[in-house]
C-alpha cells in the first residue's frame, strides 16, 4: 500500500516556475514507478511526465518536453516534477500516481496502469 501526498501548487505568473513534490508513505515506494498527471477544467486528466522505478528513465508529454522535469529520491520517498517556462494552459489539478512495477527501467503512459493516486495539487497560471 502507498499513500501519496502532493504539494507545491499555487500560484505563478506566466513564464515563472514551481517545483510539486509528491512525498509517499508505506514501504513499497522503492517498487513503485512514479507519473504526474493533470487536469484541467473541463478537460480530461493527461499524463505529465513519467519515471521509471530506478529514476533512470523517463518519459514527458510533448507540450512538456525541455519545460518540465521528473526525478525521484528513493531515499526520500519522494518524486518531483520541475516545471519551468510556465503558461496560462498549464492550469490545471496535479495528480502524483503510482504503479508496482516489476522491472526498474519501465516507466508507464497509461493512467489506467496506476495503482495509487494523490488529491492533487491546484496549479494556476496567470497571464
Amino acid at each position: 500500500q502507498v499513500q501519496l501526498v502532493e504539494s507545491g501548487g499555487g500560484l505563478v505568473q506566466a513564464g515563472g516556475s514551481l517545483r510539486l513534490s509528491c512525498s509517499a508513505s508505506g514501504r513499497t515506494f522503492s517498487t513503485c514507478a512514479m507519473g504526474w498527471f493533470r487536469q484541467a477544467p473541463g478537460k480530461e486528466r493527461e499524463l505529465v511526465a513519467a519515471i521509471s522505478r530506478s529514476g533512470g528513465n523517463t518519459y514527458y508529454a510533448d507540450s512538456m518536453k525541455g519545460r518540465f522535469t521528473i526525478s525521484r529520491d528513493t531515499a526520500k520517498r519522494t518524486v518531483y516534477l520541475q516545471m519551468n517556462s510556465l503558461k496560462p494552459e498549464d492550469t490545471a489539478v496535479y495528480y502524483c500516481a503510482a504503479k508496482t512495477a516489476t522491472v526498474d527501467t519501465y516507466f508507464y503512459t497509461r493512467e489506467g496502469l496506476y495503482n495509487y493516486w494523490g488529491q492533487g495539487t491546484q496549479v494556476t497560471v496567470s497571464s
